[in-house]
């Protein structure tokens, strides 16, 4: 017996050690961010490897966000993140609804060739053809055109979370909606959309990640009005931009900038995006 509770003990304090490992492992750069943002640009050039900056420098952010107009990215980047959640919430579940709800023909062919996509990763192959249909329309040369192409582009992962979560919904609700003479999407949005608070917070949390941390597109279409440019390219853009180019300081503070919204968001939505994603995963 008690050969089994020290078996048990030591499994346990085995898993904690490794659980331990990898949340330093992965806090590390964030901390070392966050840290090194407060100090001096000539500590950061001569005392790198220490953590803890000597003397707290405040005014980073200031000079940051005056100096390498990062007013202007922030701004910029809240206006497509913002625009993008919003727009992929409404979609997402709208597409949920349809494919676990709908009765149409060919209706889990066409959600499994949908759902099939998101294991074929073309990376950046597909920009320029995404750029030449946005130059047709006239929409490649603002956020607009990434806002327009992130939403109606469909997330395949948030579409998978919008059936799975709407199927533990009962169907007689639907059916009680139908009799009081509701139609097929009067349902959705009296009855089914209000009942998605969980799956609409796990939503807004993977797509905010996603799209204010997106790069490259942004990159593309704000290259001839830099004044539209989102927080994480004019971060990057900083990097070769004369003098700011080796303000390492004002680099790790824009980062630092950067990094607090996604954390904010995660801490407020936290509870109702784990219910989010379990949702449907087990039948009872």
């Amino acid at each position: 017996m008690k050969k089994h509770i020290l078996q048990r003990s030591l499994s346990t304090l085995f898993i904690y050690a490794v659980l331990t490992l990898i949340f330093i492992i992965a806090i590390f750069p964030v901390l070392y961010t966050l840290l090194g943002s407060f100090k001096g640009n000539m500590e950061l050039l001569t005392e790198g490897n220490r953590l803890f900056p000597r003397k707290f420098v405040l005014d980073n952010y200031v000079q940051a966000w005056k100096m390498a107009n990062f007013s202007q990215y922030t701004l910029n980047s809240l206006f497509m993140s913002g625009s993008i959640v919003l727009g992929t919430i409404i979609s997402s579940t709208i597409a949920g609804y349809v494919f676990e709800r709908g009765h149409f023909k060919g209706k889990d062919l066409i959600f499994t060739l949908v759902v099939s996509s998101m294991f074929v990763s073309l990376g950046s192959l597909t920009l320029y053809p995404v750029f030449v249909i946005a130059k047709f329309f006239g929409i490649n040369k603002s956020l607009w055109g990434v806002i327009i192409i992130r939403v109606f582009g469909l997330n395949v992962t948030n579409l998978f979370i919008a059936r799975a979560y709407i199927r533990t919904i009962n169907r007689e609700i639907d059916e009680s909606a139908m009799l009081d003479g509701c139609s097929f999407f009067q349902i959705y949005h009296t009855m089914i959309l209000p009942l998605l608070k969980p799956l609409i917070a796990t939503i807004a949390i993977l797509e905010f990640r996603h799209s204010w941390n997106d790069y490259l597109m942004p990159l593309v279409f704000t290259l001839s009005n830099p004044k539209r440019m989102p927080l994480i390219v004019g971060i990057m853009e900083l990097k070769s931009s004369g003098e700011a180019a080796t303000s390492w300081n004002l680099m790790l503070a824009g980062s630092s900038i950067a990094l607090l919204p996604m954390i904010t968001v995660y801490l407020i939505f936290n509870r109702n995006f784990i219910e989010g994603l379990t949702a449907g995963s087990v039948k009872g």
